[in-house]
């Protein structure tokens, strides 16, 4: 039997599809970091960059999904919970926050592709400059932890989307980008 098929229904449809083509679009941009920082390095490290680019999205979308997203968007928004989310670990239980109707696993898709490229962002600055498996350990930090609290403070509805004149911040130009810059500079 189908169900009826509403306005409503279909609205929801196009949200989940127009975001998961913009999570598409943004996780493209792994392969465009590659690119741009192979063509900033010397030869003989292409291969590494390319792997560090990899492993960025890789080992973040894993440590993202298990503890990142509950610390970004889980939890209560009173107390400390404005400054650092916890619950909905591995997008477990309905405390995890979603926006409007979209699909948490689209939500999620969607978020997991900022994380990444926030972590890639410290890849053009490192590069030529660390080892392999100190930076992979360098990115999971970002993807599973400092990412994830700086956007608790905004898009998880913490302290600054609290405030009297709230920050705004459109797709990442602020929290994506800051959080990148910051910890590549460091």
């Amino acid at each position: 039997m189908l169900s009826e098929v509403t306005a409503e229904s279909v609205q929801a449809t196009l949200d989940n599809v127009w975001i998961l083509v913009a999570a598409v679009l943004v996780i493209f941009m792994q392969a465009g970091f590659a690119l741009v920082e192979a063509g900033l390095t010397r030869a003989k490290n292409v291969a590494n960059i390319f792997m560090k680019n990899l492993m960025d999205f890789c080992v973040g979308a894993i440590l993202f999904f298990a503890v990142g997203y509950a610390i970004a968007f889980g939890g209560d928004m009173t107390g400390l919970g404005r400054y650092i989310g916890g619950g909905g670990w591995f997008l477990a239980g309905d405390g995890v926050f979603t926006y409007g109707t979209l699909d948490k696993f689209v939500f999620f898709t969607f978020q997991v592709a900022f994380a990444a490229t926030a972590a890639t962002i410290v890849s053009g600055a490192m590069a030529e400059r660390t080892k392999f498996k100190a930076y992979v350990l360098y990115s999971a930090v970002i993807s599973a932890v400092i990412y994830p609290i700086v956007v608790r403070w905004q898009w998880g509805g913490g302290w600054l989307f609290q405030l009297d004149t709230p920050c705004h911040d459109f797709a990442g130009s602020t929290l994506v980008h800051i959080t990148g810059g910051l910890a590549g500079d460091g």
